[in-house]
């Protein structure tokens, strides 16, 4: 997901507020990171305070702190890129039961784990970074999921469908006599 997209969806509004976004856009830009990169946001315990944005790039990892007020000086953001040999990864792991989908990842410090979308954009951001350790170019996401909600209705409304055009086809079939029948 982008970093514009993040920021809709924030927590809270101040966390994204125009002075933080400037020190934020402005250490991105310092650590080789795209005006609008491709990123993970741990918003954490507190995202009114604080949180780090995780930020793939060509040359590593960037890792960007954001801490939204400093007593006494504003918002303040430090970052690092840490060189893709030294990123620290754990596994991708999936749990799938019912049609629900729980994942795990963790990178560098931080633990990735979220149910259903939120597991899918973790499993993206995942093999993102996995392409980018190996030096290959990111994967799409694949489109056109159907959501357990979405495939149930599916189902439903398909049985539904056939059964109501099962049902119409017996009453035509009921109220027309065969030629040579009686009525």
């Amino acid at each position: 997901m982008r970093w514009s997209a993040w920021r809709a969806k924030a927590p809270f509004k101040d966390s994204v507020q125009p002075k933080v976004l400037s020190i934020v856009d402005d250490a991105l830009a310092e650590l080789g990171a795209d005006p609008d990169p491709e990123c993970w946001v741990v918003w954490g315990d507190d995202p009114s305070s604080r949180y780090t944005l995780l930020v793939p790039t060509p040359s590593g990892l960037v890792l960007v702190n954001v801490r939204v007020s400093v007593p006494g000086e504003g918002p303040r953001a430090g970052g690092k890129v840490v060189r893709w040999p030294r990123v620290q990864l754990g596994e991708l792991a999936v749990e799938i039961q019912g049609g629900h989908r729980l994942v795990t990842f963790q990178v560098e410090t931080h633990v990735l784990n979220g149910a259903d979308a939120a597991a899918d954009a973790i499993a993206v951001f995942a093999q993102t970074i996995f392409a980018a350790v190996d030096g290959r170019p990111a994967p799409a996401p694949a489109k056109g999921r159907a959501t357990p909600a979405k495939a149930g209705a599916a189902s439903k409304s398909t049985k539904a469908g056939a059964s109501s055009r099962a049902g119409a086809s017996a009453s035509s079939r009921q109220l027309t006599a065969p030629k040579g029948s009686p009525s």
